[in-house]
């Protein structure tokens, strides 16, 4: 990605996070970040464009990296931990497209579609390696959907929760208390 498109990224990136989708125009977008409208739509067509851009690469971030740390594991407790701890650095680094994902997941919209699919996509990655582990006998026998739902869902609530009690935590902090509630569960 050239210097220009990744700042027209990082910038409606910002922007749909803070503001919202629906009131970030692409007339703010350029303005904030210095180019003009026919520089902007050389590398995006549309503001529907950047959105999906932010949506897709977000996920694939966070799916390459769960799929890069959990090779490298032994066990699957081990990469629901490794899985975990991912999910936490992610919403310490991607905060901002994880609020816009979940700002977007619902409705009936071709937006909201993406964002349920992209999600979807990414707790199957967990739910695989909870299916490992069941086959394999280290861990429970369970509904593996659910329990991958949980655990990005744990996770994903820790912006919420990080949002409500106006204090910063460390990864480290928000991790174990992570591990702490799920593999007591399993």
């Amino acid at each position: 990605m050239n210097r220009t498109k990744r700042k027209i990224f990082e910038i409606a990136m910002k922007l749909f996070s803070e503001k919202g989708y629906e009131a970030t125009s692409i007339e703010e977008i350029t303005a904030t970040v210095g180019v003009a409208k026919g520089t902007l739509y050389y590398h995006f067509s549309s503001k529907e464009e950047i959105f999906n851009f932010l949506v897709e690469e977000g996920m694939k971030l966070l799916k390459n990296s769960i799929e890069i740390k959990t090779s490298k594991c032994d066990n699957t407790k081990d990469k629901l931990n490794a899985i975990m701890l991912i999910q936490i650095k992610g919403i310490v680094k991607y905060e901002s497209v994880l609020s816009i994902i979940f700002s977007q997941i619902y409705g009936n919209e071709t937006r909201n579609q993406l964002c349920q699919e992209k999600v979807a996509e990414y707790v199957d990655v967990i739910k695989m390696v909870i299916d490992e582990g069941i086959e394999k006998k280290e861990i429970k026998k369970c509904n593996s959907k659910f329990l991958a739902y949980t655990i990005f869902s744990l996770t994903s609530s820790l912006m919420m929760y990080k949002k409500q009690t106006k204090k910063e935590y460390s990864i480290a902090e928000l991790y174990k208390e992570c591990k702490t509630t799920i593999f007591e569960q399993i």
